[in-house]
């Protein structure tokens, strides 16, 4: 059963807010102004929903009341008992509901992603985690049916990661994944480790809502346009001609490149799309900074410095440091299994939303 003993103050506001506005649409300055009408009429739809169901939620509770003192009197028992069942399940519907409508909508769910992978402390072996981390987030997509699609990748001679940018297209990526942001560290024997000692190294992640032309506007004037030619380990992702590209963002020294594409002009394209998705990611870090303390408690800053989650492997256990859960999984979840990682991330989140 879901409690919404928090959430109760925050419903009857809600209440008092819906009277509030009805009372208003029948006043004379109101009724004579169509503008006016129009938007406390939609202020007052968003709310009815809600209301109802909260309004529906408090009879069945009286009911259920009333009907728990008629157990005690020999002549209603038997038609108390035979309700209580109908009114505890409809009680359960009308809880679930509400706690879904109070949950805030993010706007950005439903947005497709950029996700950078870059190695950090740990040398090699930080690089080889980097790699089992993209692997890790592809699994998970394929099972996702989301289209993964590298935009810029640094790999070293043992197959690790310096750096990968990938974009991740999608039903709601954004919602799944926007948990991720931050450090990851792992603990295991690196392959390249003689004496069999565990290394701690880290990884940082960044998850990226793309941003749409309307969202971020970059002055061409604004951008130094480098073009190189692409290359890669073991010889992959190398052209002989001048097709990769490099732009620097002159105002806040943001560097994007991206060379996975044949053709210089698609290049330029996607690299576009991820400054702009910088871009937005650091205006909206600016303007959320006075709500962050909140955010913080629950999944912490989302500080790409702050270490969110430990890989260990010599005891196949994975911790997520910002809601103190801890799985005996590991190697199902670097094979793509991320689905009870973040269904706990997910109602974390909502759980202090509705309190907060």
């Amino acid at each position: 059963m879901i409690d919404l003993t928090s959430a109760w103050p925050k419903l009857e506001e809600a209440e008092a807010e819906y009277e509030r506005l009805t009372n208003r649409m029948g006043d004379a300055d109101v009724f004579s102004d169509p503008d006016l009408m129009r938007t406390i009429g939609r202020e007052r739809a968003e709310l009815e929903e809600t209301v109802e169901a909260f309004r529906s939620l408090r009879e069945v509770i009286q009911g259920i009341e009333e009907n728990e003192e008629l157990r005690s009197d020999p002549d209603l028992a038997d038609l108390a008992n035979e309700e209580l069942p109908h009114l505890r399940e409809r009680r359960e519907e009308l809880e679930k509901r509400l706690y879904q409508l109070l949950i805030p909508v993010d706007p950005l769910d439903k947005k497709d992603v950029f996700l950078e992978i870059r190695a950090g402390t740990g040398g090699e072996e930080a690089a080889l985690f980097a790699a089992d981390l993209f692997r890790m987030y592809s699994k998970y997509a394929e099972e996702k049916k989301w289209d993964v699609q590298i935009a810029h990748i640094s790999e070293t001679e043992l197959g690790g990661l310096k750096e990968v940018v990938a974009q991740i297209c999608g039903s709601r990526v954004y919602s799944f994944l926007k948990f991720e942001a931050g450090v990851h560290r792992v603990q295991r024997v690196p392959d390249t480790e003689a004496q069999g000692r565990i290394h701690t190294s880290a990884v940082t992640v960044a998850v990226m809502p793309e941003a749409d032309d309307v969202d971020i506007e970059i002055d061409e004037a604004d951008l130094r346009i480098d073009l190189y030619r692409a290359s890669g380990a073991g010889g992959q992702h190398v052209n002989k001609t001048d097709s990769a590209v490099r732009l620097t963002h002159l105002p806040t020294g943001i560097v994007v490149a991206c060379q996975d594409e044949r053709s210089q002009q698609k290049n330029r394209v996607k690299a576009m799309k991820i400054l702009r998705a910088r871009l937005y990611e650091q205006a909206r870090d600016e303007a959320e900074k006075a709500q962050q303390d909140a955010r913080r408690s629950m999944v912490g800053s989302g500080d790409r410095s702050e270490r969110i989650r430990t890989y260990n492997f010599p005891q196949n256990r994975l911790t997520d440091h910002r809601i103190n859960l801890t799985l005996y999984k590991l190697d199902r979840v670097m094979e793509g299994d991320l689905n009870e990682l973040i269904a706990a991330l997910q109602a974390s989140f909502s759980a202090e939303a509705l309190t907060s």
